[in-house]
C-alpha cells in the first residue's frame, strides 16, 4: 500500500510541476525569461532553446534581454520569437536582443485569468484521475486478498487525504496567478 501511495503522490507532484510551468510561461505584463522556454532556434540543424543558445536578463520590469552567445545565431533567434505566438517584435541592435512587453490591457488580463483557470481544473482532473487509478488498484488488491477489508477503507481515505491536499495547492496556485495578472 505504501508503494502505492508514494506513485500516487510522485504522479501529482509532476501534475503539479506541470502546472509551475504552464503558469511561468503566461506572461503577466513583466518580463519573464520563462515566456521563451517554448520557442525553439534552428541551430545547425537541431532545434535548440533559446536559453541554451543565449544569455537572457531583464533590465527592466518589462524588458528582456536576449545576448547570444554566437552572434551568427542573433537573426535566428529573432525570427524564432517573432514566428512565436508571443505577439511581440524584437528589436536588436546586433549584438543583442531586446523584448519590451507592452502593459496589458483589461480584457486581455480577463482572457489570461479565464486560461489560468481552466488549465487549474484540468490540472485537478488529472489529479482526480491519478486518485482513480489508486483506488482501482487498491481494489484489485482487496480482490486477490492482499489487503482486508479495513486495509481498504483506510487506504481510500488516505489517497482522498492525499487528493485533497494536491487539489487545495492547485487552488491556491491559481488563486495566486489570478491576482498576479490582475495587479496594474
Amino acid at each position: 500500500m505504501n508503494q502505492i501511495f508514494s506513485k500516487t503522490k510522485e504522479k501529482m507532484n509532476k501534475t503539479i510541476n506541470a502546472l509551475m510551468s504552464d503558469y511561468a510561461s503566461i506572461r503577466a505584463g513583466r518580463a519573464n525569461p520563462a515566456v521563451l522556454d517554448k520557442i525553439s532556434v534552428d541551430y545547425y540543424g537541431a532545434p535548440t532553446p533559446i536559453n541554451q543558445l543565449a544569455a537572457i536578463s531583464v533590465t527592466e520590469a518589462r524588458t528582456l534581454v536576449i545576448q547570444p552567445w554566437d552572434m551568427s545565431v542573433n537573426n535566428a533567434i529573432e525570427k524564432a520569437i517573432q514566428a512565436s505566438d508571443l505577439g511581440i517584435n524584437p528589436q536588436t541592435d546586433g549584438k543583442v536582443i531586446r523584448i519590451v512587453f507592452p502593459p496589458l490591457t483589461e480584457e486581455r488580463r480577463r482572457e489570461f485569468v479565464k486560461d489560468v483557470s481552466k488549465m487549474g481544473e484540468d490540472s485537478k482532473v488529472a489529479i482526480r484521475s491519478i486518485r482513480r487509478d489508486a483506488i482501482d488498484q487498491l481494489k484489485s488488491m482487496k480482490k486477490s486478498s492482499e489487503i482486508t477489508e479495513d486495509d481498504l477503507k483506510y487506504a481510500e481515505s488516505h489517497v482522498q487525504e492525499i487528493t485533497d491536499k494536491y487539489c487545495k495547492e492547485i487552488d491556491n496556485m491559481v488563486e495566486k496567478k489570478q491576482k498576479e495578472l490582475m495587479e496594474i
